[in-house]
């Protein structure tokens, strides 16, 4: 199962956001908003967007601003969309780390195509070792795992679970699913050492185990990693 891929509309017009967040909804992207080049930055910390669409013009602080903050923060791709983009406009919004611009108003079908033009281009050039759900993000080469910003502790064992389930959300695992999967990189696995590592990341993040908000018991099959 593919995740859903998240986009972080930054705009200060809501009749441009309004419109467009509908419009990329409808195409399956989910999306997010900020007003202004300060809040996109503690926003982007949040959701993680997968592209960032940025205007130039807004108050606090502007899209260059956010592009030269962002850069040091993450590489998610930048499309510059404002009616801002005069040759200097484009040349440094490139040369600040935007990956794409567009010249408002922009068809709604051409941005989608952009978008998905850009994700193709970054994809095909970055290893995917960083896994990110909800407020979850995993680092498989570092082998670290953060929970709302805060690095769990893990053992090996229950990193290998946690990143299975986060590579496939929603998708139910049996306990000998979760067994081999451990087997396979000769970690320790047996049914019981299963259902422990279970309560054990539920604990770590904070589950409730009659009605876990993470990690879910399907009767009589198994777990899976709730999106929701």
């Amino acid at each position: 199962m593919l995740d859903m891929q998240t986009i972080l509309i930054v705009d200060d017009n809501i009749s441009m956001t309004r419109p467009l967040q509908a419009y990329l909804e409808k195409q399956g992207y989910a999306t997010v908003v900020a007003d202004n080049g300060q809040n996109a930055l503690y926003t982007a910390r949040y959701a993680k967007p997968d592209l960032i669409l940025l205007d130039i013009m807004m108050p606090v602080l502007d899209g260059f601003g956010f592009i030269e903050a962002y850069r040091k923060e993450d590489d998610a791709p930048i499309i510059l969309v404002s009616a801002k983009l005069e040759e200097e406009d484009k040349i440094r919004g490139l040369s600040l780390g935007a990956d794409d611009y567009v010249t408002k108003p922009v068809s709604m079908a051409e941005l989608d195509a952009r978008i998905q033009a850009v994700l193709r281009r970054y994809n095909s050039t970055r290893e995917v070792s960083v896994l990110r759900q909800r407020d979850l993000e995993l680092d498989k080469k570092a082998q670290i795992c953060q929970f709302r910003g805060e690095v769990l502790d893990l053992t090996p064992s229950e990193f290998s679970v946690l990143e299975l389930f986060m590579e496939n959300p929603m998708h139910t695992f049996s306990r000998l699913d979760l067994m081999e999967n451990l087997q396979e990189q000769s970690l320790d696995a047996s049914e019981r050492t299963v259902d422990y590592h279970i309560f054990n990341l539920r604990k770590k993040l904070g589950d409730n185990p009659k009605r876990p908000d993470y990690i879910e018991t399907v009767f009589a099959k198994g777990y899976r990693f709730k999106l929701k």
